[in-house]
């Protein structure tokens, strides 16, 4: 359920099919993503699941599944 979320989110963000998605891709080298991408991402994230992320969070992540591992601890 979460990574269907973020992959929604991923694929309105960059203009994509939900399905060309998968935890495996990156988002810099995958969607082009730079820091304004991720911050989209990470406020579009914290509305979505109406929390809040700091930003030693968002280091090292990388990969979709990263974010998905990172919002698993949260709960």
């Amino acid at each position: 359920m979460v990574f269907e979320k973020i992959r929604d989110i991923l694929a309105e963000q960059f203009s994509m099919e939900p399905e060309d998605i998968t935890v495996d891709t990156d988002l810099e080298a995958d969607l082009n993503a730079d820091s304004l991408d991720v911050a989209e991402l990470i406020m579009a994230i914290e509305e979505e699941f109406d929390i809040v992320i700091e930003d030693e969070q968002v280091e090292g992540v990388r990969t979709v599944g990263d974010i998905v591992n990172a919002l698993n601890l949260k709960k």
